[in-house]
């Protein structure tokens, strides 16, 4: 009776350890299949095939959900992306990067980068800043060209150099960006739009003294080092290609190492440039084909050139073909205050058909209804 009783407690405690492996197995299944689930889910979140941004500025004064109501607007209207103006103040793009982020947007930290208005550490250092051929540096203020708010750091100060990556950096840090897009990183302009010249009361039809920078010691003494020559003593430095094309690596070689940055915080980098590369090579020392970059969003206000409306599928193309073999995606940036809703409707058409990725709308809060309608409707 003994021997009977202890083989089948033996063999009810063999069923019990076998239903409870089977449990075990069926539980860490269903995890199995839950993270197969959510990872499969997640890369089945669909990019849009062509991509509609919009460039908007915001400060402290508005609350939260005042922010959410503009964000739900622009996600109703067909915005896939914003690129936010902070000020580049971190602390700011963490309260509104959630907000924007809840009403499905995709957030960019947009910053001001060589040209640095009102900003409280660099107006510290006066050695920081551009200074033109004729002795004029962006520091003082009746000296900076065109407008009050040109305050350029130069990019061969090692020091401002370090400031400019640290709010880089400062930026990449914010959970939920998607990249960090500079603007303004360039030269001042050595020429202007041409349709902003009567504006004021200017002729440029040469490297003018007052335009043309980089004359600081910094910069002077970093490129005389490599060429042993003295930019401030040639005779006509407009037709020294060393000195151009030591300005235009100076900006390169800052980009390049705000990529690395912001990639090691697993963001990516972008950049509103201008219109295509040759013509931003010769007004403003910016050759953005030849940058490490994941995303250009040129300028293209066809406008300010005074060109016609198809200059924007022109510029578009152009910059494509200069992109071509690299990976960098170019999206179109267009200036909508000077669109009709039926000019919107083909730029847009036009940036498609030429091989942008995108569009990219400098708003700032200036869309009209009609023109929002425009791009809801062409995304049907």
């Amino acid at each position: 009776m003994e021997n009977s009783y202890q083989n089948k407690l033996s063999m009810k405690l063999l069923k019990i350890a076998f239903f409870s492996l089977a449990l075990i197995f069926v539980s860490c299944n269903t995890k199995v299949k839950s993270k197969e689930i959510t990872e499969s889910e997640a890369s089945n979140v669909i990019e849009p095939s062509f991509k509609y941004w919009n460039w908007i500025t915001v400060g402290n004064k508005k609350s939260d959900s005042e922010f959410t109501a503009h964000f739900n607007k622009l996600k109703s209207n067909g915005i896939d992306a914003v690129l936010i103006n902070t000020g580049a103040d971190p602390k700011l793009l963490k309260r509104v990067t959630p907000l924007a982020k809840a009403a499905g947007l995709e957030v960019h930290a947009w910053m001001f980068t060589t040209n640095r208005p009102g900003d409280s550490i660099a107006l510290q250092h006066p050695e920081w800043y551009m200074v033109s051929r004729s002795g004029k540096s962006c520091f003082n203020k009746d000296e900076r060209p065109y407008v009050g708010y040109y305050q350029w750091l130069s990019p061969s100060h090692p020091e401002a150099r370090k400031h400019i990556l640290s709010l880089v950096e400062g930026l990449a840090e914010v959970e939920g960006v998607t990249s960090v897009h500079l603007d303004y990183i360039r030269y001042p302009d050595v020429y202007l739009p041409i349709g902003l010249l009567p504006k004021y009361d200017l002729k440029q039809e040469e490297e003018l003294p007052d335009y043309d920078f980089d004359y600081s010691d910094a910069s002077v003494e970093k490129f005389m080092a490599i060429h042993h020559k003295n930019p401030r003593e040639m005779e006509n430095p407009a037709i020294d290609m060393e000195w151009k094309n030591f300005r235009l690596n100076e900006i390169k070689s800052l980009v390049a190492e705000a990529y690395d940055m912001v990639h090691k915080h697993n963001k990516k980098l972008s950049a509103a440039v201008f219109p295509y590369p040759e013509m931003a090579d010769h007004m403003v020392r910016q050759r953005w084909d030849k940058w490490k970059v994941d995303m250009v969003l040129p300028m293209i206000y066809y406008n300010f050139y005074n060109e016609e409306l198809d200059w924007i599928g022109y510029a578009t193309k152009q910059g494509i073909d200069d992109l071509e073999g690299k990976s960098t995606e170019l999206h179109t940036g267009l200036y909508t205050p000077k669109l009709t809703s039926a000019e919107l409707n083909e730029a847009i058409q036009m940036a498609k058909d030429n091989g942008a990725k995108g569009v990219a709308f400098f708003d700032d809060y200036h869309m009209t209804d009609e023109q929002f309608e425009v791009i809801k409707t062409s995304k049907e």
